[in-house]
């Protein structure tokens, strides 16, 4: 890495430190429930940032790689909306009061941020060692995908998570939720508090979807900074998308479909890069058209349900 690319990492990981600064020691110092209206506030802003960030990324690399931000970004809040169906089914398992579902994903989401940015740096490592490391990441991608596709549900198991066990054979969890910490003294003795194991469950969930989503990336663009910061901006977004659409993500019938024939499409381009390479206009052409048919249909048939039950 140049010293140039180093202080633009630098720069852009301290205003995101500051965007979490100001989002948990202003707007959300106190538990509180999200309402709608905030959920639909805080979701514009980090859109339109994101879209800042991607018309600066357009002065100062050019179109193809604004392009390559702008397709990654789709992908990478696309493939969120999986996130949010296992949001809603950790927080269900284990009665997370709404007014901490907000604490939980704050900093599910900071270390998603430390997870997803190790993993970037070592594919990036490996892609520039090894380049038939882009194939094993196009055939990740593949079978990813026609997993997914052949998938009739996503279901969550914290009782099976290996560190789930750890944690509570290590040490004792206390009963309820009654305070937003995360470990609680309790007769003199420290306690996991329950809220703890919910934030075990999302980030070693996150660290599932990373396998996926980043590969997905590299197969759009091998610029390192790309690929992390349109990461950022989505997991950004993730948490008022979650606040947004949770209510209604049951409606969403054939998103998942759309997902997973996007992960293959990316797949197979990665694996057919040096033969017939498809260009950065193509896929994002492809990847949009697929996830607004997946949405489109989706609600369709959500209306005509709607239709047959009044009927």
């Amino acid at each position: 890495m140049s010293s140039y690319e180093f202080v633009l990492f630098v720069l852009f990981n301290l205003f995101i430190l500051l965007m979490l600064a100001i989002d948990l020691g202003i707007f959300n110092r106190k538990a509180h429930e999200v309402s709608l209206k905030e959920a639909i506030v805080w979701s514009v802003v980090w859109t339109l940032l994101a879209l800042a960030f991607n018309v600066g990324v357009y002065f100062w690399a050019g179109t193809t790689t604004a392009l390559e931000f702008f397709t990654g970004y789709l992908i990478e809040r696309a493939l969120s909306f999986d996130n949010i169906f296992v949001f809603v089914l950790i927080f269900s398992y284990f009665g997370v009061p709404a007014k901490y579902h907000h604490r939980s994903l704050f900093w599910g989401v900071v270390g998603a941020l430390i997870t997803r940015s190790l993993f970037i740096a070592a594919g990036a490592a490996l892609i520039s060692r090894f380049e038939w490391v882009l194939y094993l990441f196009g055939l990740i991608l593949i079978y990813s995908g026609w997993k997914m596709l052949r998938s009739d549900s996503v279901q969550v198991h914290p009782d099976n998570n290996i560190f789930i066990r750890v944690a509570r054979k290590l040490f004792p969890v206390s009963s309820g939720f009654e305070s937003p910490r995360f470990f609680e003294k309790i007769a003199g003795k420290w306690h996991l508090t329950p809220l703890f194991l919910v934030l075990i469950t999302i980030e070693t969930t996150d660290v599932v979807f990373a396998v996926d989503s980043i590969p997905a990336v590299f197969g759009v663009t091998h610029d390192p900074f790309i690929v992390y910061s349109s990461n950022v901006f989505a997991i950004l977004g993730l948490r008022a998308t979650y606040f947004l659409l949770a209510g209604v993500m049951d409606t969403f019938h054939y998103l998942s479909h759309g997902l997973s024939l996007v992960l293959i499409f990316i797949g197979v381009k990665m694996l057919l890069e040096q033969i017939v390479p498809i260009s950065i206009g193509i896929s994002l052409g492809v990847v949009g058209l697929v996830l607004a048919v997946s949405i489109v249909a989706s609600l369709v048939r959500t209306h005509r349900e709607k239709r047959r039950g009044t009927a």
